[in-house]
């Protein structure tokens, strides 16, 4: 699912050339005319929030003002919800992650979703972002390979954290202990930041999220660093989960912009060109590749394209394991 960073770039610089008719120039002359709502499903703090305002910090320059507003709760679907049911007009947009695919398959599973993947309409990846699996020090581990172990062994009871049911560190928790056969109870948070300071105290033991939100922390040593989900260049000499054994593992981080179903095209075009001259500004890819993030700016068909694939590749996942968003 990785894209390399040069076909990034190059997509960005496509769109940045495309050449809109006239009729899409009137209709988007129209756009916007109020303050554009850019909602974030996780709390303050961690990732996903801080990509967001750096984008719409930029975007402000050319689309006016843009307010971003965390909705946090249940693995970033009470967020996603408000998104789904708002005006399909481009004035709100949920920036969301990874856990979007995860969440939306949990809610269908569960058999009374609010929202579906559909109800949503792709604009741009902001970042891709590698997830990274964690350890609190005290564990006698130094990769996840070393971790199974140590959890086939110990009698201590283990805890892992994630951003809330049917969040993507759910699902990666679960499908490691089908693989492995270990034990762990699943504690989950309402985010990113919390989850971290519970690894830090080591109230849990293991757990994960977007890189970016434990970059420092293990590079420190105040976390130890397992593995990542996808190779990671501000981390090397961490392994992926496929090179020590674990390939169900594999999965793409992402951090992007939807908008609810219905929203022109003519919009959703115009919406993806300024991010993708957001993300193309020299400050903005400076500040997410120190945090470990791939500038991104993708097409519309670029971003459709790889959540299909990720939304079909985790849904028969989370049906088996009965994943389900409370």
């Amino acid at each position: 699912m990785a894209m390399t960073r040069r076909k990034i770039l190059k997509g960005a610089a496509a769109v940045g050339g495309l050449v809109l008719s006239p009729s899409v120039l009137r209709a988007q002359g129209q756009f916007p005319n109020r303050t554009i709502r850019i909602v974030v499903p996780f709390p303050a703090g961690a990732t996903t929030d801080m990509l967001a305002r750096l984008i719409a910090n930029r975007m402000n320059e050319t689309l006016g003002q843009t307010v971003v507003e965390n909705v946090g709760g249940a693995g970033g679907s009470l967020g996603a919800d408000q998104v789904a049911k708002a005006a399909p007009d481009g004035h709100t947009l949920l920036f969301g992650n990874i856990t979007f695919s995860t969440t939306t398959a949990s809610l269908m599973y569960a058999g009374r979703a609010r929202h579906t993947f559909d109800d949503f309409v792709p604009v741009s990846v902001g970042a891709y972002v590698p997830l990274l699996l964690l350890a609190h020090p005290s564990v006698p581990a130094n990769n996840l390979k070393e971790f199974v172990d140590y959890a086939k062994q110990t009698t201590t009871p283990l805890f892992y954290g994630s951003t809330g049911p049917g969040s993507i560190m759910h699902l990666l928790g679960e499908v490691l202990k089908r693989d492995t056969g270990i034990k762990m109870d699943h504690v989950p948070f309402r985010g990113a930041a919390p989850l971290v300071t519970e690894l830090l105290s080591g109230r849990i033991q293991f757990g994960g999220d977007q890189l970016s939100s434990s970059l420092e922390r293990a590079r420190s040593g105040q976390l130890k660093a397992l593995a990542v989900a996808t190779k990671s260049v501000a981390l090397p000499d961490v392994p992926t989960v496929r090179a020590l054994g674990f390939p169900n593992l594999e999965l793409q981080g992402w951090n992007g912009f939807l908008a609810p179903k219905g929203t022109p095209d003519s919009i959703v075009a115009r919406l993806q060109q300024e991010v993708a001259k957001a993300v193309a500004h020299p400050d903005v890819q400076k500040r997410m590749t120190d945090v470990g993030a791939e500038p991104s700016g993708s097409t519309q068909a670029e971003m459709r394209a790889m959540l299909s694939e990720q939304v079909a590749k985790v849904r028969p996942v989370v049906e088996e394991l009965k994943l389900v968003v409370q």
